[in-house]
């Protein structure tokens, strides 16, 4: 919201500059986003009447001017400016005045011709205006008077981010009434006498939706000019709270909008057919709104109707068959309270909103319907002329507010604070809020332009904005702690992060919040959660997987000419579950570019799965990994396996898939895991053993198998069989090629053996050695290569 300074300081006007208003605001959860100067720095123009024009004689676009500036004699400017003529009441820069931009004005000679000034066009001033030429002000405007002080151009433009429970404080009237119970301040609101009618034509209104609409008045005037013109004093308001003049009766409307609050609207009566409905929209109806766009209207929206169509949506737009032009005459003004749960989400809906939508959704002022169009009719009156009528008013359902109890107490302790009950009584009455007295505190009742206050801890925050964040004491908490144990079976969280990063990998964080495309691409999901209001198209369901993430962030950094990624992230995802929803964490990484960082010590390579496959073992270690051959939607066919420990699937690991490769323009493939974060949290008991004092026996076994026949199986089936003197059963050599049968290959196993009492002799290792032999010959068929 934005608003004048001036026009705030007319309704309450406190001992502080701008810069302790703006931090008086701020502190009070009103926050300043920006303070600007409603004009910039300029001085010594002052109001001038021009006297005299004639040509220049020596230049056909120049006049010479006479102008009286209020000196006691005339002055002679040349001016170029098209619009220039006797009788006109001009801005005028003296010798000495400085304009925006450090431009001097002095005693000059333009063309041969004496020029003492400058008469000043509203760009050259800094100031918004239509004119082509000078900035023309009423024929009313004193001259000699500063253009500033007349102008009130020394004013501040504040910019407000208020926060949707606070829509008292979206008008002047709120912001005033806030102003003045921070402040202590006297609040000086606008006088509003009721318009004696001076005839009684009325318009019948009746509410059919009294749950939606909960007040609805209205007036005819009649006779009024529509095409008069704005007063200056209110096209400027308006113009330096972010609106636009249109026409004299719209204006009067939307000044209401920002002084009080209340949203109004005004038809032209000549387009209404009988009396004014509010009511649900039908099926099949259709309403062309002032901004020029067809809705059709479905039976969930409110909307106002004549006898026999709908002339506005309740609360949102009006339409344009109905609204206010400059040739109507007699309007029909409307002043009404919709209950906020039957306007909130409906403009989004539309795909369009309004200032009146705004307020009403987030609650306006059930009580000052009156008021607003008492005052409105004044002011339309005023400017344009026209007799008022008598008020007619249909009610429906209002806000039944219940008092909310608060302990002085319970103030105190969430506060910090030793608050007295008359301290606290002195803020509610400050605050407007009537109060009776109870054994443990107060019942507050809510007025009704604060639909915020509810429950206890409102009302805490009240005393708290108004005492003031920044007076409330900074004690040090003081507790009795003590450390709390940590399982020796769970490893913490943050030594896991350091152990991928010791591995060179950054963490990323991304949003749970993903593309649909991802779910179906990286998890083969066709069912994700969905969020029912998602902050974005491209974020329309919840995450099962965290490898969109991480290719998105390598997406990033490849447009970016990164050479080398390596990240990971620790997170929640969500699943639907038969009991409802699941919330597991997940622990993936990703590795993409080289294997090592640039450097003249190694050649590059490109790092492949048994890089990443290592990466993933020492994370899980000691607890013994298994990688299975498998098919996964986000992998390469032939490049993925499963993980398990102990016979239960924990995670995922492979080259991303060709298809995601070429479809997310990526440079090559990169090398991805993922795996539950539970598994990898837990560890086993840290169990000491003795380091064996015997030599150790080793046994190198080239056993040949299967082309098909995977490696991992075959340690599989030694760990079952493996006495406890075998220490060690490894893969060192895979051979093809001359001595091997076509189909056939030769894999060269390393056993070490050693015990901890004594030196093994050859016969407990041949037999050891031979069960090894016999388990892979009879699972894998391997056989001894001769």
């Amino acid at each position: 919201m934005q608003f004048s300074e001036q026009w705030l300081r007319s309704w309450v006007n406190p001992s502080l500059n701008t810069d302790e208003l703006s931090y008086l605001l701020t502190m009070a959860g009103l926050e300043v986003e920006e303070v600007n100067a409603a004009a910039p720095a300029f001085s010594g123009v002052v109001i001038a009447e021009v006297k005299e024009v004639v040509k220049h004689e020596n230049a056909d676009r120049l006049r010479v001017t006479k102008v009286d500036a209020g000196t006691g004699e005339l002055i002679q400017i040349v001016c170029g400016a098209p619009n220039v003529a006797v009788g006109l009441k001009v801005p005028c820069a003296l010798p000495g005045a400085v304009l925006p931009g450090d431009f001097k004005i002095k005693p000059t000679k333009m063309r041969g011709v004496e020029s003492g000034g400058m008469l000043c066009s509203g760009k050259e001033l800094g100031v918004p205006d239509d004119a082509d030429g000078l900035l023309l002000l009423p024929a009313d405007a004193p001259v000699g008077t500063s253009i500033r002080d007349y102008l009130s151009l020394d004013d501040s433009l504040f910019t407000l981010k208020i926060t949707p429970n606070r829509a008292d404080c979206l008008s002047i009237k709120g912001l005033a009434r806030e102003v003045a119970a921070l402040t202590d301040s006297a609040l000086q609101p606008v006088a509003i006498a009721p318009v004696v009618p001076a005839h009684d034509q009325t318009l019948p209104v009746r509410i059919d939706a009294p749950q939606g609409c909960g007040r609805y008045i209205g007036r005819v005037v009649k006779g009024v000019n529509a095409a008069a013109p704005t007063p200056d004093w209110m096209k400027r308001r308006l113009e330096r709270s972010g609106l636009r003049s249109i026409s004299a009766i719209v204006d009067v409307t939307n000044y209401i909008l920002l002084e009080l609050g209340q949203p109004m609207h005004a038809f032209d009566l000549a387009k209404l057919d009988g009396a004014i409905t509010v009511r649900m929209a039908r099926a099949g109806e259709k309403l062309v709104c002032l901004n020029e766009q067809e809705v059709a209207l479905g039976d969930h929206l409110m909307v106002i109707a004549d006898d026999s169509k709908p002339v506005a949506i309740a609360g949102i737009m009006g339409g344009l068959g109905s609204g206010v032009t400059t040739a109507s005459q007699d309007v029909f003004l409307e002043s009404a309270f919709f209950a906020p749960e039957m306007i909130a989400g409906k403009a989004r809906e539309l795909g369009f909103g309004s200032d009146s939508s705004y307020r009403f959704e987030r609650g306006v002022d059930f009580q000052q319907q009156r008021d607003a169009i008492e005052r409105a009719t004044a002011l339309i009156v005023e400017i344009c002329g026209g007799e008022a009528g008598p008020l007619t008013e249909a009610q429906g359902q209002l806000p039944q507010r219940q008092a909310v109890a608060v302990r002085s107490a319970r103030v105190n302790k969430v506060l910090g604070l030793d608050l007295v009950p008359d301290a606290i009584a002195a803020i509610f009455s400050r605050l407007g809020l009537d109060y009776d007295n109870t054994a443990e505190g107060f019942a507050v009742a809510p007025p009704a332009f604060r639909f915020d206050i509810e429950i206890e801890e409102d009302l805490i925050e009240e005393v708290a904005r108004v005492y003031g964040y920044d007076a409330i004491p900074s004690d040090a908490p003081r507790s009795r702690m003590k450390m709390l144990p940590l399982p020796e079976t769970r490893r913490p969280r943050e030594l896991i992060r350091q152990q991928l990063a010791a591995r060179d990998y950054q963490e990323v964080v991304s949003y749970a919040f993903v593309d649909e495309r991802w779910e179906r691409d990286f998890a083969g999901n066709a069912d994700p959660v969905r969020l029912i209001n998602p902050i974005a198209a491209q974020m329309s369901v919840m995450r099962s997987t965290l490898l969109g993430g991480l290719v998105d962030v390598l997406v990033g950094n490849v447009n970016r000419k990164q050479p080398r990624v390596r990240v990971f992230e620790v997170a929640r995802t969500f699943r639907k579950s038969a009991e409802g929803f699941d919330q597991p964490e997940k622990i993936a990484g990703l590795a993409w570019g080289s294997r090592l960082p640039e450097q003249w010590g190694a050649k590059t390579e490109r790092v492949d799965f048994f890089d990443v496959k290592a990466d993933v073992e020492a994370l899980l270690h000691p607890q013994p990994a298994e990688f299975r051959k498998a098919a996964h939607p986000a992998c390469h066919p032939g490049r993925c396996a499963e993980i398990f420990l102990a016979g239960q699937l924990v995670g995922v690991i492979g080259e991303l898939h060709p298809q995601w490769v070429q479809q997310y323009d990526l440079p090559s493939a990169p090398v991805v895991f993922e795996l539950e974060y539970a598994v990898v949290e837990a560890q086993r008991h840290v169990k000491a053993a003795p380091v064996s004092k015997f030599q150790p026996v080793r046994r190198d076994l080239a056993l040949v198998v299967d082309e098909q026949v995977e490696v991992g199986a075959m340690l599989a089936s030694f760990r079952q069989v493996a006495a406890e003197i075998v220490s060690e059963v490894a893969l060192f050599d895979v051979y093809r090629g001359k001595g091997v049968p076509e189909g056939k290959k030769s894999l060269a196993f390393r056993v070490l053996l050693q015990d901890q009492a004594k030196t093994l002799t050859d016969a407990e290792v041949e037999v050891v050695v031979s069960s090894l032999l016999e388990a892979v010959s009879t699972n894998h068929g391997a056989t001894l290569r001769l």
